[in-house]
């Protein structure tokens, strides 16, 4: 199953709440006291999120935390990688020659485009949808009926 881990959910909340007010300073504690999320644990991920370019400190008496850029240009995609590591549905997806089968692998090439596939639809995704602060792109919309059209007419096979 496909599934990203607590703390990827916990830090998009975070991002959720900076990206509602994104040019005010908030504190790790603020941030905890507003999610409900523990303080280490905000703590943490304001660490990761700050190391991975998606939000910046001020320190000081009225120092905090904000994002490093419009909840519009973050995609669901940064956030993932940030959080959870490069997205790799299998070994080949993003390194190959890790694998001992690859060579005589048959499906490991329809494994690398369903792997782009979905890397591109969490691309297309902002933090700010993420957030509920938008509706979701139209643009989105077409990728996912013009990929579901190409599954179900075959065009998907090698």
């Amino acid at each position: 199953m496909l599934r990203m881990g607590k703390l990827t959910d916990y830090g998009t909340v975070l991002l959720g709440i900076l990206a509602s007010d994104p040019g005010s300073l908030q504190t790790a504690a603020q941030l905890a006291a507003g999610s409900g999320i523990a303080a280490p644990t905000v703590s943490k991920l304001l660490k990761q999120l700050q190391r991975a370019g998606l939000v910046t400190s001020e320190r000081g008496l009225h120092g905090g935390y904000c994002l490093a850029r419009s909840p519009h240009d973050i995609s669901a995609a940064a956030i993932l990688d940030a959080l959870e590591g490069p997205m790799a549905l299998t070994t080949c997806s993003t390194d190959h020659g890790q694998c001992g089968i690859e060579g005589s692998c048959r499906v490991g090439s329809a494994w690398q485009r369903v792997n782009h596939a979905i890397h591109q639809s969490l691309q297309a995704i902002t933090l700010s949808e993420l957030a509920g602060m938008d509706k979701p792109d139209t643009h989105l919309v077409a990728f996912n009926l013009r990929l579901l059209r190409s599954f179900n007419t075959g065009h998907h096979r090698s």
